[in-house]
């Protein structure tokens, strides 16, 4: 009965609660391949995915009434929170992001790369003498890595084929190798100052190619993913101690222009995106 009574007494908040439901069971059944059959050009989950999304904002923005209380307030304005969270949820059922916006944002990230291995390039100058030696070593190919990640990233922009993507799919993958190795063998460095450096220019390349690796993985098909996987000997897992949060969290919420905490939700769940295709 207290259930019953809840839904009676606060219909705003259980509205809310069950569009959220919804909203993510979407989103499971889109990522499992789940449509439930078509609706126009899109798929029934995404329709009632982005319906429930719609209703949701609508929600949220239903002004109080005049003698709405210091309580009722406070519920619209969490109302309105979760509004603004799903609203701004990536998922590919309510973004409609076609291959072609996903090239071009791959594409936007290649100017911060390009920036964050000349970082590296000069970074070997602020170590210890004993250091230099192994960060040199451990980040030696980025240039060669970087130039043709860039490269397959505009070609794919300028043509999305088959043949052009696959190309890139093993680009970014073997960069993304690179890096993984580099922070393996960059954690042999032990001065405290050099660590510094090391972990701070690396993590800043580790944090564009995870990014890019997790764009290019959303246009691949699963057979594709599958392989791109496979090619990958070092996991995340392997390297995540030596990665900062923080800083990705730091770059995302720069390169898209929101939020740290939405930049932190998006950056776990590439992550977790990452680590679930078995990279």
């Amino acid at each position: 009965m207290n259930h019953l009574s809840n839904i009676w007494n606060h219909p705003k908040t259980s509205a809310a609660g069950l569009l959220i439901s919804v909203i993510t069971i979407g989103s499971v059944l889109s990522q499992q391949g789940i449509t439930l059959g078509t609706a126009g050009s899109g798929t029934v989950v995404g329709l009632a995915s982005g319906l429930a999304t719609a209703l949701l904002g609508l929600l949220a923005r239903d002004p109080a009434t005049p003698a709405s209380s210091t309580n009722s307030t406070s519920s619209t304005a969490k109302l309105g929170a979760w509004a603004l969270i799903a609203l701004l949820l990536p998922l590919p059922f309510v973004s409609g992001c076609s291959e072609a916006s996903v090239a071009q944002n791959i594409v936007n990230w290649t100017p911060a790369l390009e920036s964050a291995v000349a970082t590296v390039d000069s970074t070997a100058a602020l170590l210890a003498p004993a250091d230099a030696p192994i960060f040199a070593a451990a980040t030696a190919g980025f240039d060669a890595a970087s130039n043709l990640l860039v490269a397959q990233a505009k070609a794919y922009l300028a043509n999305p084929s088959a043949t052009v993507l696959a190309q890139l799919q093993a680009a970014v993958v073997a960069f993304q190798q690179q890096v993984n190795a580099s922070l393996l063998l960059a954690a042999k460095i032990t001065n405290p100052a050099s660590q510094a450096h090391v972990t701070s220019t690396i993590n800043e390349v580790a944090t564009i190619v995870t990014a890019m690796l997790s764009l290019v993985a959303s246009i691949s098909s699963k057979t594709a993913v599958a392989q791109m996987a496979s090619q990958s000997t070092i996991k995340l897992a392997a390297v995540r101690p030596y990665l900062d949060e923080s800083k990705a969290v730091a770059m995302v919420a720069s390169h898209y222009g929101e939020p740290a905490e939405w930049a932190r939700a998006q950056e776990r769940q590439v992550e977790l995106n990452v680590a679930q295709a078995g990279f």
